[in-house]
Formats: structure tokens, C-alpha cells, sequence
């Protein structure tokens, strides 16, 4: 069990620093703090990388200064709901539909689901940057997931002896 806690630090860690590469956007809190959440959730479990998804998610909005304020929580649930379901069709050999589910929506409906908070015009301006990073997000994962794999799993299977 210790193992997973130690695994569970090391991928927060890698999302915090993530989170110090900013991609330019109207709130400054987007950045690479999803690509350890996702490869979490691929590699260790769903809900492992909702958990990495919500905590780097609020790592790297409190270095931006939180400029949405308590909506930072809701912001992060959403990515880690994301997470989750990427992490679960990616365990299921549904490694496209994964990677298109989230890229759809934390990149797009994410953002849209916050058009009465924020507005048309926020809302708007914030798609872009946002999709992009997803969209670079998805693909480091894309890359590093079996690279990483067969070295995590050898690890995992002497955690569970």
C-alpha cells in the first residue's frame, strides 16, 4: 500500500510541475498538469488519476492566483471526472475513444459548461488556449503511457506480493 501512496506523490508531483508550464490563456491556469493525471489513470487506475487530475488541477490554478476563485473546484472535478473516464476506456483497449473523449471535454464542453458563470466572451477567448493544451496534454500521455507501462507494472506486481 505504501507503494501506491509513493506512485500516487510521484505523479503529483509531475503534475505540479506541469503546472509551472503555462500555456498563454485569458485566466492563466492552464497547463500540463493533466498528462501525469492521465497516464495515472491509465497506468495505475481511474480514480488514482481523478485524484492527481483534481489536486494538480488546484496546484496549478493557485500558481496562476486562482483568478476563477471557488469555481477552481468545480474546474477540477470536471477534469478529474474526465480523467476518470479516459483512465477507464483506455483500461478497456478504447485508447482513441479515450483520448477523443477527453480531448472533447476539457477542451470544449468543460469550458462551455461554464458559459453562464463566465460568459460568452471568457468563455470564448478561453477555448482556444485551453484545447491546445489538452490536445498537447493528451499527446505527451499519448507518447509516455507505454514507454513508462512495462517499468510500472513490474513495479505494481511486486507492490501486490
Amino acid at each position: 500500500m505504501n507503494r501506491k501512496y509513493a506512485f500516487f506523490i510521484v505523479f503529483l508531483s509531475l503534475s505540479a510541475a506541469g503546472s509551472f508550464l503555462k500555456i498563454p490563456s485569458p485566466i492563466g491556469s492552464v497547463a500540463f498538469d493533466s498528462m501525469p493525471a492521465l497516464a495515472g489513470a491509465a497506468l495505475i487506475s481511474p480514480v488514482f488519476g481523478l485524484g492527481v487530475a483534481i489536486l494538480g488541477h488546484l496546484l496549478s490554478a493557485g500558481l496562476a492566483g486562482f483568478p476563477l476563485g471557488p469555481l477552481h473546484v468545480l474546474v477540477g472535478v470536471l477534469m478529474g471526472g474526465l480523467v476518470f473516464l479516459f483512465g477507464a476506456l483506455y483500461r478497456k483497449n478504447r485508447k482513441k475513444t479515450a483520448n477523443i473523449a477527453f480531448i472533447a471535454g476539457n477542451g470544449l464542453a468543460a469550458p462551455l459548461s461554464f458559459w453562464p458563470f463566465l460568459g460568452k466572451a471568457v468563455v470564448m477567448a478561453l477555448i482556444p488556449s485551453l484545447l491546445a493544451a489538452t490536445v498537447m496534454n493528451v499527446i505527451v500521455a499519448w507518447l509516455l503511457i507505454p514507454r513508462i507501462e512495462p517499468a510500472l507494472r513490474n513495479s505494481l506486481l511486486r507492490m501486490e506480493r
